[in-house]
This record gives structure tokens, C-alpha cells and sequence, in this order.
């Protein structure tokens, strides 16, 4: 499958998640089957909570901008404080923005980017009808140029978002660039690998959206983030509930069988 296929593709889902609140397109839930009716999903919010988001946080954000996607907590893990510039990749409707807007305060700033224009639309219309100043949305494709200047970030953050990518390694190395220099910028990011990765003639459209096809081995994974530059990578929580054993399209081969476990990730600007 083509590259710009795959985007366009992310870009239809995750505009519709807007429209749909997440009824027919969940990525990262424990198994696909439960994406296929509402009556199986739980609330945004219990989602939410259940992968590891704090209630007392999530309760102190705008409801509207907790879709219930994601496979982890990064914000919890950031340490975060004051004045500190924060940016969240593939920020989808603002969760982790308005969280880390929170704790930067208003002599920090919060600076989101997605590449649906759907999402950014209700993540700003968040921002302004909660009253946050400190909160900024911007349109970018995260693995080609993230609209953000060159060392003038400290902390980087992502929730399930770069496993969507089709270049892991050009992505780490935007991040890596945005990131201040002399140590202190850092990324962590919550996001999917798998025990087996697909070929490439094998990819649909419809996996990679549930961060499903886009999955790479952790290894691989770990050893992107290095390759772009980044030092003192730790793996700092791993879950092994999101796809256990799940077969392929074709259920007599047990080659196509793959597990889907979730990683939270920080690493150090080098």
C-alpha cells in the first residue's frame, strides 16, 4: 500500500472519530472485535481512566476533548512543571495538550499537531470555550516537518500516534530536532509494538488505523529512537493486554498470528 494512501486513510478515520465519538473506529483496544459495536465499548472517559489517565487530571480538562483512543498515559510519566513548552503529537482533540497546558501554566505553552483538520477544529473550539491562553494547535505531518522551530522544546509527548506513521525513524528525528539541546529536552511516549511485523504487500488500511499494520517489534522500535539521536532510552511501562495471539486473515496459518503490547517510552535528547 502507498504511503499517501495510508495517510489519507488515517485522515478519514480520525476525522470521523469527530462525527462518531469513536463508535466505529477505536484504535487500540484490546481486540478488534470490540470496535465493531458501541454496545461493547466503554464510555471515552472509562477508557480513558482504564489505560491509565488520573481522574483527578482528566476531571480538571474540557470532557470534550477525551475520545477515548490511546494506549497509555504520557503525561503522566513527563514530570512536567511550570514554563516549561510542551508539544503533543497527533493531538487529536486536546487531551494531553489541556492536560500539560495545566501544569506549564500561563508562563508555559501547550502546542498540539494533527494532520485532521476535523481534529484540530474541535481541539481549538476546546481551547476557546474553556479559556486557555497558553494553548496552541497547529496542522503538520509529524514524520516529514513538525511546524515547531528548531531546539525550543522540552518535552515531547505522544499517545499512539507515531505507530501510525510510515517512517518511524524520520519522525524521531523531528522530534529530535524541536528538542532543546544540553539534556534537558526529553520525549515520552505511550504507543504500540508487536512480536511479529507485516509485510509490506500484506498492509490494510484498516489495521494500520487501529494501530494494528503500522506496529513494529520493540526492538525495532527502541532502535528508532536511537538511530535519531536520542540517548538514555528507557522503557518505563509495558502492558501485554492489547492483541494476545490474534490471528491473521487466514486462520489455519499460524504464522500470521501476532501480539500487540503497549509501551511507555522516554528518551533524552542527545
Amino acid at each position: 500500500m502507498q504511503v499517501q494512501q495510508i495517510k489519507e486513510s488515517v485522515k478519514q478515520r480520525y476525522g470521523k472519530i469527530v462525527l462518531t465519538g469513536n463508535s466505529d473506529c477505536c484504535c487500540c483496544v484490546s481486540a478488534e472485535e470490540e470496535c465493531s459495536s458501541s454496545e461493547n465499548r466503554s464510555s471515552p472517559l472509562q477508557f480513558t481512566k482504564a489505560i491509565g489517565y488520573d481522574s483527578r487530571d482528566i476531571e480538571a480538562i474540557p470532557e470534550t476533548s477525551i475520545l477515548g483512543v490511546g494506549c497509555g498515559a504520557p503525561t503522566k510519566f513527563a514530570d512536567i512543571i511550570q514554563g516549561e513548552t510542551v508539544v503533543d503529537l497527533g493531538s487529536g482533540a486536546g487531551i494531553d495538550v489541556f492536560l500539560a497546558a495545566n501544569k506549564v501554566g500561563k508562563a508555559g505553552k501547550a502546542i498540539g499537531i494533527d494532520m485532521t483538520d476535523e481534529m484540530l477544529e474541535k481541539a481549538r473550539r476546546n481551547a476557546s470555550d474553556n479559556g486557555y491562553t497558553n494553548v496552541e494547535f497547529r496542522k503538520g505531518d509529524i514524520e516529514k516537518r513538525i511546524p515547531v522551530e528548531d531546539n525550543v522544546v522540552d518535552v515531547v509527548v505522544s499517545n499512539c500516534a507515531i505507530n501510525l506513521t510510515t517512517d518511524k525513524v524520520s519522525t524521531f528525528k523531528e522530534i529530535n530536532r524541536i528538542l532543546k539541546n544540553g539534556g534537558g529536552g526529553r520525549m515520552i511516549i505511550s504507543d504500540l509494538v508487536t512480536d511479529r511485523e507485516i509485510d509490506k504487500d500484506s498492509v490494510n488500511a484498516e489495521k494500520w488505523c487501529s494501530c494494528i499494520d503500522g506496529a513494529i517489534t520493540k526492538e525495532n522500535y527502541l532502535q528508532s529512537i536511537k538511530s535519531a539521536g536520542f540517548k538514555n532510552v528507557k522503557v518505563l511501562e509495558e502492558k501485554k493486554s492489547y492483541m494476545e495471539g490474534k490471528q491473521g486473515d487466514n486462520d489455519n496459518d499460524k504464522d500470521t498470528r501476532r501480539k500487540i503490547s503497549s509501551l511507555v517510552i522516554k528518551a533524552v535528547k542527545g
